[in-house]
C-alpha cells in the first residue's frame, strides 16, 4: 500500500515539475519573440502600404502622415481608428485603413484596405491571420490573387445585396473548401466602405488638415525605415 501511495505522489511531482516547465518554457519564449513577431507583423504592414498606394502615385511620406479617425462600433470596437493618409501634391487622394475580420476560420484576420477619397477600394491586403494552409490562407497575395478582386469596388459596385461569396448570393468567390475565410473578408471590407460612407464629410475635413511633422505612424517607423526605403527605391 505504501508503495502505491509512493508511486501516485512520484507522478503527481512529474506531472507538476512538467506542467511548470512546460508554461515556463512557452511564456519565456513569447516573451523573447513578442517583440520581433510585432516587428514583423509591422513590417509587413509597410509593405502592404505599397502595394496598396505605390510611391510613385503619392507625393507625402505616407508612413509618417495618419490621422485619427472616428470611433466605431462596427469597425474597431468603439476606439478611434489611426489611418494612413496618400497625398498628391499635399491633396489627399486616398487612405488605408487597419482592419479586423473577426471572424475568420482559426480566428482574426488582418487587413489594410485603401480607399479613395470618392469611397472606391484601391485595393485590400492580408497582414496577418492564422487560416487553414492550402485553404483558407488563398487570402494571402503570396497564395492566390484573390484579394485583388476588391479593387476598384464600392458599394454601389456590386450592389449592397451582391457583397458576399458566391455560396451566399454575392460575386465573390468563395474557395474550395473554405468558405469562411473569404467570407470573413468580404464582410470587412464591405464594413470599411460603409464606415467611409457614414463618416465622409467627417474624414474628409479631417484628412484635408495638412500634416503634423509630429504625427507618427501606428507602426514603429523603424519598421520600415531604411529596408523599406532599400525596398522601394
Amino acid at each position: 500500500m505504501a508503495t502505491l501511495g509512493q508511486s501516485i505522489w512520484r507522478n503527481a511531482v512529474g506531472l507538476g515539475l512538467f506542467a511548470v516547465i512546460t508554461g515556463g518554457t512557452i511564456a519565456l519564449t513569447q516573451a523573447l519573440t513578442e517583440d520581433r513577431i510585432e516587428q514583423q507583423v509591422a513590417r509587413a504592414e509597410a509593405r502592404a502600404l505599397f502595394e496598396i498606394i505605390p510611391e510613385d502615385r503619392i507625393s507625402n511620406r505616407i508612413l509618417s502622415d495618419t490621422v485619427t479617425l472616428p470611433a466605431s462600433d462596427t469597425m474597431n470596437n468603439g476606439k478611434p481608428i489611426t489611418a494612413w493618409v496618400a497625398r498628391r501634391d499635399v491633396r489627399p487622394t486616398g487612405l488605408i485603413l487597419p482592419v479586423t475580420a473577426p471572424d475568420g476560420y482559426s480566428g482574426e484576420i488582418h487587413l489594410l484596405v485603401g480607399i479613395n477619397m470618392k469611397g472606391t477600394v484601391l485595393g485590400v491586403r492580408v497582414t496577418s491571420h492564422r487560416e487553414t494552409p492550402g485553404l483558407g490562407d488563398k487570402v494571402d497575395t503570396k497564395k492566390s490573387d484573390w484579394i485583388l478582386t476588391f479593387e476598384g469596388r464600392s458599394l454601389d459596385n456590386p450592389e449592397p445585396e451582391n457583397w458576399a461569396v458566391k455560396k451566399d448570393g454575392g460575386v465573390f468567390d468563395q474557395f474550395t473548401g473554405a468558405t469562411i475565410t473569404p467570407r470573413a473578408v468580404v464582410s470587412a471590407v464591405e464594413r470599411t466602405l460603409v464606415y467611409f460612407r457614414e463618416h465622409r464629410r467627417q474624414i474628409r475635413d479631417i484628412v484635408r488638415e495638412p500634416p503634423s511633422p509630429a504625427s507618427e505612424p501606428i507602426t514603429p517607423e523603424a519598421l520600415a525605415g531604411n529596408e523599406s526605403a532599400e525596398e522601394h527605391s
